[in-house]
């Protein structure tokens, strides 16, 4: 009987967590740690292809909130403070990345 009984709760156990991992897949997750150096690379590579695409030189002031989507990559999108030396604007980015690729998605200036 003892083992009919770990063995069910195995499997609740299972399914549960299964059920967690779909669920939680593909829906969008605040960034913990936003001082996490790889967001930071992200975000640093969101400024650079901006500025690639515009000719604007800015750089990235600090990053201020971002969330996160796992889907057959990864989706940054964050809010950032970029500045050109004489003043600082907020920004909205979108970067996918896949396996040490980066794609900027999107990169306006953030409605306040």
């Amino acid at each position: 009987m003892r083992i009919q009984l770990l063995v069910l709760f195995v499997v609740v156990l299972m399914a549960s967590a299964i059920a967690r991992m779909e669920t939680s897949a593909g829906g969008w997750s605040p960034i913990k740690d936003i001082n996490d150096p790889h967001v930071i690379v992200i975000a640093n590579f969101a400024v650079t292809e901006y500025n690639k695409h515009t000719g604007a030189n800015l750089k990235l002031d600090k990053l201020i909130k971002g969330e996160s989507q796992v889907t057959s990559g990864i989706y940054y999108d964050l809010i950032l403070s970029a500045g050109d030396g004489s003043h600082s604007n907020i920004y909205k980015a979108l970067v996918w990345e896949k396996t040490w690729q980066h794609n900027l998605i999107s990169f306006v200036p953030a409605n306040n």
